[in-house]
């Protein structure tokens, strides 16, 4: 053999290690970081999937409650709350804005009005879309930034009504670095190349996480919920700085997984320093229920060296929380954030269970 070409190496792994079976989790999970609408599978999402046979699988899988990102605006957000309507007892729903309007003099006065008309409708955190700082920009031609003092009343109003504004302000580091050999995303960025932002005139990595910094900083009395483990999963020593200079700042670990159980040392010591402050969350989709197996296998067990389907040809590594630690990631800070009572979450199986038997 002269040449192999990287897409077809498909090592067989010859060390034998332990593989834990993984059927559910060990506790009641609430799941932060779920996409059911058009951000997952877009526009004819609710032909892709049965939403009941999905929660009922959620079920056995020991999850109890869960965040749908997907709530949108507009004909989207009725669109969505219609298709969930049955389930809000299950289904915690957020709202994303409108920015398409941004800079105009009737944007704060409209961007309120949908805040409110979704809170009312059952909406409990807003959702900032991480492509805003990539794709909106002002009248004078400047992308928009989470910090501008415009969106003020945004931060404002969930101080108000106490729901959590979810931010993310950007993709993984290697997004913003060339495509080249010493790109450790390389596969994924050669196969969806529109994901890079290497030199296509939007903020730098450095510039987002100055956004974020502003935001969380200047607006103590808001919670946030940061994305992706802080926006930079990559450096756990600079999330934890913004821990501990943000008490209103909390974290998600959805999409992660592959990227902290290549670390599990500091990642065990992470979780288990911040475990007030960390959400479980998978970022998944009804088609593709793959991370949360892997989710609990990496929080649960010290399983060795084992398959990461979402980031290529990466093996991971376990952290076995403590049970104290697992409780309050899988579902302790949820509840305190969402205000969801515990009691709620050990009966929305049988809940489920009832009307997909009476509607059978």
């Amino acid at each position: 053999m002269k040449e192999l070409l990287l897409k077809d190496y498909k090592p067989e792994l010859e060390c034998v290690r332990k593989l834990t079976e993984i059927k559910k989790a060990r506790f009641p999970v609430i799941d932060i970081h779920t996409h059911l609408g058009k951000l997952g599978l877009g526009e004819e999402y609710q032909s892709k999937y049965d939403l009941k046979k999905y929660l009922d699988k959620l079920v056995k899988l020991n999850v109890k409650h869960i965040v749908n990102m997907d709530g949108l605006y507009q004909d989207d957000f009725d669109k969505m709350m219609k298709f969930t309507t049955n389930y809000n007892h299950y289904i915690t729903t957020f709202m994303s804005i409108d920015f398409s309007n941004f800079g105009s003099k009737t944007f704060e006065e409209e961007t309120t009005d949908h805040i409110l008309a979704c809170y009312h409708r059952g909406s409990r955190g807003i959702r900032l879309e991480h492509q805003i700082s990539f794709t909106y920009k002002d009248k004078k031609g400047n992308y928009l930034r989470l910090d501008d003092e415009r969106l003020k009343f945004i931060y404002k109003l969930a101080r108000k009504f106490d729901i959590p504004v979810y931010i993310r302000v950007g993709d993984s580091k290697a997004y913003f670095k060339a495509i080249n050999e010493n790109n450790e995303q390389i596969e994924t960025l050669i196969n969806n190349p529109k994901q890079s932002h290497y030199n296509n005139g939007s903020p730098s990595f450095e510039e987002l996480l100055e956004m974020q910094e502003n935001v969380i900083k200047g607006n103590k009395q808001t919670k946030f919920i940061v994305g992706h483990f802080g926006s930079y999963v990559e450096n756990l020593s600079y999330v934890a700085k913004q821990l501990d200079a943000c008490s209103n700042m909390f974290i998600d670990m959805a999409g992660c997984v592959a990227e902290l159980g290549r670390v599990p040392y500091a990642a065990r010591k992470f979780f288990i320093k911040y475990q007030n402050r960390i959400l479980f969350g998978t970022d998944s989709t009804p088609l593709n229920d793959q991370d949360f197996i892997t989710s609990v296998r990496f929080l649960e067990t010290f399983d060795e060296c084992f398959e990461h389907h979402r980031q290529g040809r990466w093996y991971i590594y376990g952290i076995e929380l403590p049970n104290r630690v697992l409780k309050k990631v899988y579902y302790q800070n949820a509840c305190l954030l969402l205000k969801i009572p515990n009691e709620l979450l050990y009966i929305n199986d049988i809940i489920i269970k009832d009307l997909k038997s009476n509607e059978e």
